[in-house]
């Protein structure tokens, strides 16, 4: 017969006449598992009827007791049965434990069960790779045991099983299903065959390929090992598992009866294929292809493929797309970032949109910042749109995103959190529920500082009150530069700024933002708006070459030739506190750190902002500059008085090769790193914090011992003024009584809001309006119109403060604003409380916007009275022009009272940035022109909440810019402060002792005229670097910017009061006579004394409004003889007036008559006089000041 020819080499002893043996394989595997069945049911049939016998004896035995049984018999009876009783216990015992042992063995419950199951796994597989081996082979050949390596390695293999397969055995409950389970049967036609082998010397290949059956437990691998954790990935392996193992499985079956062929026609109709033959041959199948190129011959085959093709359909209809599906559901950013080395991340997370992320990158990432080495590090649980996806694409070279909550350790763990530089959370400003927001983002701090208290974390708060919350965790910290952000606070205190400086809240938006330069060749506003623009605010060590020098030395040297201008100094001080004291601490004034000041031995450091003479410049001094570039800043660090001093171009100030003067000797810096923007921030351990100095040390504190230490006037810092709380009803005007009262150089403030409207914490407005660095008489009346609902719910934060009143109406009511003289107010404030969902973006500022048109539509009549005018400008000491050594006064022109409300000073919130286009109805700005472009926002006259974004990148960069733009808008407010609001919600009164009045003598914005004073020479045609080097010599006060006239630069005169903010202008900058100058100006120790001390005007945004914006008194030293009459005669006009004004409601009177000295107050004299200078030349027409009593602090 033609049978296949079996190999035969000449050292097996082999069957030569080519006799098949598979049978006797098969049937050590047929005989093993029906052996075993067989085994198991005989045991199971022998135990039932032994313990069907076993319960008839004891039914008959508790018969014979019934029936009368003895009681002997009885006892007899029980000794025997209590013996087997305790002997089966015993076997039952012995057995369990070695149940629980084998249990314990194959469980992945223990270490030693999971390292057992996966060898068994991996064993498996090993023996499924030897089958594709021997595959290639002939399937039966005759094969030596001892010479066979791949056959030994099978033999140790199988051992093993076999061993496992025990152990299974006695740890299963049920033997008969565990005979019939799947992993057992493939050890039967499996483990046998293997010593067949080895006895006849030869190899079948068989069914071998039903190991690769165990594929489908990789799953339950995985899961021990703890790879799987999540339903969709365990679900995926299932699918895949089974479909492949079901796959090769069924290759292997075909391989087998196609290459031996059918029994019955004495295998002669077989055909050879390969195994990866049949692979192919069944996945064309399942897949209902069906090429034809192979198929199979042999009727096994056959009859196979027809029962396959049913279930193998069905599982390739189901399990495909369903695998399909889950891979494609898998989160496309669901990995893990791998750190660089030598490059720091961070991470941000919160509200991820296309406008937050795209404004925190083009602020982040700004050129200007010099080279930013760190990677972004986007976390958001819901993947980005096209848009944002598109975004991160073009920054892929710093940007990541990765899809995840930040309240999931496991995603904490895949961004690295742990390794982070920061981590910075975003806020949605445009939430219908922003105590939720906060919440939400406080959650978020709670669960990154659970996982790793040590992370820096930067958030974002909407709501003041919520700042309290985050004292609570106590991983919060201070001193690692953890910042809150409140968007409420800073906001607010920006519009507050603003009422006393119009036109800063502009100027510092801008300055913490990064802005590219945008040249413009025409003589335009916007040209001089957008150099200023383009000046940011830095840090840089000073060079050695400063050293001794005093600050305004220093200030006016770097100024002139380095073309920067520095606006304060990391002073080190003698005692050393934490970051969170640096908080507290920004010192604004300029004399508090005299020698000997500081007992304390150690050493720290305290920021001083514009300070005196007296402050000299040490090694290692940190300087706050203002610049376009951190390149520009870097001159000076590198500048060397030997190899600089006759460089007239400040570009080619670089490093030279002179010996720094750190370098000869020990360094005196402290463990601090650079604080450019784009380098480091502060070593924690190094902060700045507030010095408690000495007040009787500091110059001008001599009236500190006169005054009355009993009674409360500030709140318990000395930040504040104070007053006992008053109760809501006795502050309230009607219509009335509010047309009756002398409202004059006030701040209205039009809040819409109702009872259901959130809180915005109008305490944070009212607190930089009433700072102790002014004087009693020079804090402005503040007058809400709104809904008394509303402001009840704020009252309770408010009711400490004086000279607040409240009007209830509507601020769309022309009656409710002409009662409150809004055409003699200094400010109006159009603030809205009403989130509104709308989805259209237009419409969310609609109040405002309509609340600015109706005020600037309004007219007023000519007669309703005259400005209130000071007859003394802004004259400094020594520079009275009354006295016999200078030119005499200058007059007052009359000035025209407001006839129209378009010259009424307003500054109006905006949600939408692209709604301030309807604020001006005169202005050209297109649409989708970005904010700080646009007119209303140049002028001071509206402000979005949006510019302060890029906060969060200034803050990471270095937190003490934070700390100085929280300390300039706030007026004040310090960690300490808020902790005490923290606990009572309300400042406390506090008794004016010489460390609380310490507090007062600080630095404080204004805004200097320049046509008329001492400062008249450079107004018309001079020099802004003249004016600055004057201003800082002779009155310490340092100039930074200009509120211009919007027309100046036209040669014929123009009508338009219109004025816009020119920021840090070079040295040769030329002035005209209606400019104003932004400064800072030093607490005034004299004012609070006399009256009648020379002030200067500040002008409103328009500078059309009766008032100044702010008053700054300068004590004067000169005598005015020639005014003793004229003080004389106004005393005598007043003194009825005091009399009639004792008996009305004292709106303006916050404190007991007695409590205080009451004296004359001379109002300012208008503003409009600066916008209209080239239109009133006249002087003749002279009218007396009007003055109004109030109480002096």
């Amino acid at each position: 017969m033609d049978a296949l020819i079996i190999p035969v080499t000449m050292e097996v002893p082999c069957d030569s006449r080519g006799q098949r043996m598979w049978w006797a394989f098969l049937a050590s595997s047929m005989v093993t598992f029906f052996g075993g069945l067989f085994i198991i049911l005989l045991w199971r049939t022998l135990k039932y009827l032994w313990t069907v016998c076993c319960h008839c004896g004891v039914k008959t035995k508790e018969a014979q007791k019934i029936n009368g049984g003895g009681d002997t018999q009885a006892d007899g009876a029980c000794k025997p049965t209590d013996e087997k009783e305790e002997n089966v216990a015993a076997e039952v015992g012995w057995m369990t434990s070695v149940k629980d042992w084998a249990g314990v063995m194959i469980s992945a419950q223990t270490l030693t069960g999971r390292v057992l199951v996966v060898l068994v796994f991996a064993l498996s597989i090993g023996a499924l790779v030897i089958y594709f081996i021997d595959s290639s082979n002939p399937i039966e050949s005759c094969q030596n045991f001892y010479k066979d390596f791949t056959l030994q390695i099978d033999m140790a293999f199988n051992v093993f099983f076999l061993l496992y397969f025990g152990l299974r055995f006695i740890a299963a409950n049920d033997k008969l299903w565990f005979w019939l389970e799947v992993n057992s049967v493939v050890d039967f036609f499996t483990v046998p065959p293997v010593f067949v082998s080895v006895y006849l010397n030869r190899s079948w290949l068989g069914l071998r390929f039903l190991r690769a059956l165990r594929l489908i437990q990789f799953s339950e691998i995985l899961q021990f090992l703890n790879i799987l954790k999540t339903s969709n990935s365990i679900k995926l392996v299932n699918l895949c598992s089974i479909f492949i193992s079901t796959w090769l499985t069924a290759a292997g079956f075909i391989h087998l009866v196609e290459n031996s062929g059918d029994p019955w026609e004495n295998f002669q109709n077989n055909q050879p294929l390969t195994y990866w033959e049949c692979v192919y041959l069944l996945m064309v199948t399942m897949s209902t292809v069906g090429y034809g190129d192979v198929y199979a011959k042999t009727t096994l085959g056959r009859l196979f493929m027809v029962f396959f093709i049913l279930g193998g359909l069905a599982m390739f209809a189901s399990y495909v797309p369903e695998i399909i599906e889950l891979i494609g559901n898998r989160k496309k950013y669901g990995g893990s970032y791998s750190a660089v080395s030598g490059r720091k991340h961070i991470v941000v997370c919160g509200h991820i949109t296309l406008e937050s992320v795209s404004n925190f990158l083009k602020d982040f990432l700004h050129k200007d910042r010099d080279d930013v080495n760190v990677e972004i590090v986007f976390l958001h649980n819901i993947s980005p749109n096209l848009e944002l996806e598109a975004l991160f694409k073009r920054h892929f070279t710093q940007v990541e995103f990765y899809q995840g909550s930040v309240l999931n350790p496991h995603d904490l763990a895949r961004v690295k959190i742990e390794s982070a530089d920061a981590c910075l959370i975003l806020a949605n400003k445009y939430c219908a529920d922003p105590d939720a927001e906060d919440a939400s983002n406080i959650m978020r701090v709670i669960s990154i500082k659970n996982y790793h208290p040590k992370i820096r974390i930067i958030t974002q708060m909407l709501q003041y009150h919520n700042k309290a919350h985050l004292l609570n965790i106590p991983s919060w910290n201070w001193k690692e530069g953890d910042d809150a952000i409140c968007l409420a606070e800073l906001k607010l205190g920006f519009i507050a700024q603003s009422c006393l400086a119009p036109g800063l809240s502009t100027m510092l938006a801008n300055l913490f933002s990064m802005r590219s330069f945008i040249k413009i060749e025409e003589d335009t506003w916007q040209k001089y708006y957008l150099e200023g623009v383009a000046n940011e605010m830095y840090t840089e060590y000073l060079s050695s070459a400063f050293v001794g020098l005093s600050f305004p030395a220093v200030c006016e040297l770097v100024f002139a030739k380095l073309k920067l201008l520095m606006i304060a100094i990391e002073y080190k001080s003698e005692k050393r506190e934490s970051r969170a004291q640096k908080k507290e601490a920004i010192l604004m004034n300029c004399s508090q750190c005299e020698a000997g000041m500081h007992p304390t031995p150690t050493v720290g450091f305290v920021i001083l902002i514009n300070p005196g003479n007296h402050v000299k410049i040490q090694e290692g001094t940190l300087g706050f500059f203002i610049a376009s570039d951190a390149k520009e800043v870097k001159r000076a660090f590198f500048y060397c008085k030997a190899c600089h001093d006759d460089i007239t171009d400040p570009k080619r100030i670089k490093k030279c090769g002179c010996k720094r003067l750190e370098d000869e000797q020990p360094s005196t810096l402290s463990p601090k790193k650079k604080q450019r923007n784009g380098g480091m921030r502060n070593s924690p351990n190094s902060s700045p914090k507030l010095m408690r100095h000495d007040p009787l040390l500091i110059p001008g504190n001599e009236q500190i011992d006169n005054m009355d230490a009993n009674v409360k006037k500030y709140d318990s810092t000395g930040m504040f003024h104070w007053c006992p709380a008053k109760d809501i009803e006795k502050v309230i005007l009607t219509r009335s009584e509010a047309a009756m009262t002398v409202l004059s150089g006030h701040v209205v403030v039009c809040i819409f809001g109702d009872v259901k409207s959130a809180l915005i914490g109008l305490r944070n407005l009212v607190m930089p309006l009433r700072a102790s660095n002014f004087h009693y008489h020079e804090l402005k009346h503040i007058v809400f119109v709104g809904s008394l609902e509303y402001l009840r719910r704020e009252w309770e934060t408010l009711h400490n403060f004086p000279k607040v009143s409240i009007l209830p109406g509507t601020p769309l009511s022309r009656a409710d604003l002409r009662a409150v003289n809004i055409n003699l107010c200094d400010m109006c404030v159009i603030l809205s409380a009403n989130q509104n969902n709308i989805d259209d973006a237009s419409l969310q500022d609609k109040e405002c916007i309509l609340a600015s048109l109706n005020i600037k539509s309004m007219q007023f009549d000519d007669s309703i009275g005259v400005l209130q005018a000071n007859s003394q400008g802004f004259t400094p000491p020594g520079m009275d022009r009354s006295s016999p050594d200078n030119s005499p006064v200058h007059g007052l022109l009359r000035q025209p009272s407001i006839t129209t409300g378009a010259n009424i000073p307003i500054i109006t919130e905006l949600v939408n940035d692209s709604n301030v286009q309807f604020l001006d109805q005169d202005d050209d700005d297109d649409p989708d022109t970005e904010l700080y472009l646009t007119q209303p926002f140049a002028c001071g006259t509206a402000f979005a909440v949006s510019v302060l974004d890029s906060l969060m990148s200034a803050t990471y960069f270095n937190d003490n810019i934070l700390t100085l733009i929280r300390t300039l808008v706030t007026g004040g407010a310090t960690p300490e402060l808020e902790a005490l609001i923290a606990e009572e919600n309300a400042l406390r009164g506090g008794y004016s002792t010489p460390q609380t009045l310490a507090n007062r003598d600080r630095c404080r914005v204004a805004q200097l005229a320049l046509y008329d004073g001492p400062f008249a020479d450079l107004g018309d045609g001079g020099c802004y670097g003249d004016l600055f080097c004057k201003a800082l010599k002779t009155y310490n006060m340092l100039c930074f910017g200009i509120y211009r006239l919007r027309d100046a630069h036209l040669s014929t005169p123009s009508q338009c009061t219109k004025r816009y903010v020119i920021t840090n202008p070079p040295y040769e900058f030329e002035l005209v006579p209606t400019d104003l100058i932004f400064c800072l100006m030093q607490f005034d120790h004299n004012a609070g004394q006399s009256r009648a001390s020379l002030s200067h005007s500040s002008h409103s945004s328009y500078s059309s409004s009766k008032k100044s914006s702010s008053v700054h008194s300068i004590p004067s030293t000169a005598n005015r003889p020639n005014r003793t009459k004229t003080r004389d005669s106004r005393e005598k006009q007043n003194a009825t007036r005091m009399n009639r004004m004792g008996q009305e409601k004292k709106w303006f009177t916050d404190e007991p008559d007695n409590a205080y000295p009451r004296n004359i107050q001379i109002k300012p004299m208008s503003t409009h006089m600066a916008n209209q200078i080239n239109q009133y030349k006249s002087t003749s027409s002279l009218i007396p000041p009007i003055r109004e009593v109030e109480d002096e602090c």
